[in-house]
């Protein structure tokens, strides 16, 4: 009898064995990245630039599918709702991790519930008129926007978007009226802008670079604590006079709730290594974009301060999309 207990409990501790082994030989088959968003945009560019180099550092192929719609919610609610074997990542960005719990009544995920694997980007934003604008400073635009309340026009990305939520926090901060214009995408909004249908914009850098560069728009403000290395001429919203005004577009890596743990810490550290080489880097920031590595702990506990801070934001503004 006591032949068969050690036996067995040779077994089960062989058994053991096997199962931690396996999980250290985590990936043993290509692993699963859920874009959110269209091909083609600043996202998908992302993360099949960096699927790329986790491919070299974790000897797997990175399957980059794009499912985008819903403000990020069919995405997110697939990653939330696949096997937790470290198999399935995701793309969760500002909308899934820290704006949608507060504009819709219901998700079928719970942000707070994802298994935070890093940081991935930010896109700073950055208030912009037309070059003809006759706004020269962020001094004109106020003046202008106080003066006349509600003629002023904004155009945004869509309604529940950084880029829509920096102009209600805009608004907030300087106790402006001004009247917000919702357009499907970055690119109509700029279209717009520059068309002088609309009289200014808060823009992410990725997508309205080319017409800074090419002269088409001024910026009149950053939203970023420091100036940005692209356009270092600009003042941040701080030194233009708007105290406590950060806003990014941002995004990270997360996995469905109680992902593998041993898969979770070698994407994490392999994803850190790939926002850190130099040739990725460099590619991030031509693009008008800052890389963002964060261990997990830092990137959950980043995600919760700006669930708490944008709540207050929206709640204020009473943005609700359902």
């Amino acid at each position: 009898m006591r032949w068969k207990i050690f036996g067995a409990g040779l077994m089960l501790a062989g058994a053991g064995l096997t199962g931690a082994a396996m999980a250290a030989d985590w990936p043993q088959s290509p692993v699963q990245w859920v874009v959110p968003y269209p091909a083609g945009g600043g996202s998908d560019v992302i993360a099949r630039l960096v699927a790329k180099q986790l491919e070299t550092t974790l000897g797997q192929s990175l399957i980059v599918e794009n499912k985008p719609g819903a403000a990020t919610i069919i995405g997110a609610t697939y990653v939330a709702n696949a096997k937790p074997d470290g198999y399935t990542v995701g793309t969760a960005d500002s909308g899934t991790l820290a704006y949608n719990a507060s504009m819709y009544r219901s998700l079928q995920y719970d942000p707070a519930k994802f298994t935070y694997v890093g940081g991935l980007a930010r896109f700073p934003l950055m208030l912009a008129v037309p070059q003809e604008s006759p706004y020269k400073t962020l001094d004109d635009l106020l003046a202008a926007a106080r003066a006349e309340p509600e003629k002023l026009t904004a155009s945004s990305a869509g309604s529940g978007s950084p880029h829509h939520l920096a102009l209600e926090m805009f608004k907030q901060l300087t106790d402006t009226q001004i009247v917000h214009v919702p357009y499907k995408g970055a690119a109509p909004a700029i279209q717009d802008l520059l068309g002088r249908q609309v009289d200014m914009s808060f823009v992410d850098s990725a997508a309205a670079l080319s017409n800074i560069k090419a002269g088409k728009l001024r910026v009149l403000a950053v939203a970023t604590p420091k100036r940005i290395d692209l356009l270092p001429e600009v003042p941040t919203m701080a030194e233009a006079g708007v105290k406590n005004f950060h806003a990014y577009a941002w995004q990270g890596m997360v996995g469905p709730h109680d992902m593998d743990a041993q898969a979770r810490q070698r994407m994490s550290e392999a994803l850190m290594q790939a926002l850190q080489d130099s040739a990725v880097s460099r590619r991030i920031r031509d693009m008008g974009v800052e890389p963002m590595p964060m261990s997990p702990d830092e990137f959950r506990k980043f995600a919760e301060r700006e669930r708490t801070e944008w709540a207050a934001v929206i709640r204020r503004a009473d943005i609700r999309l359902d």
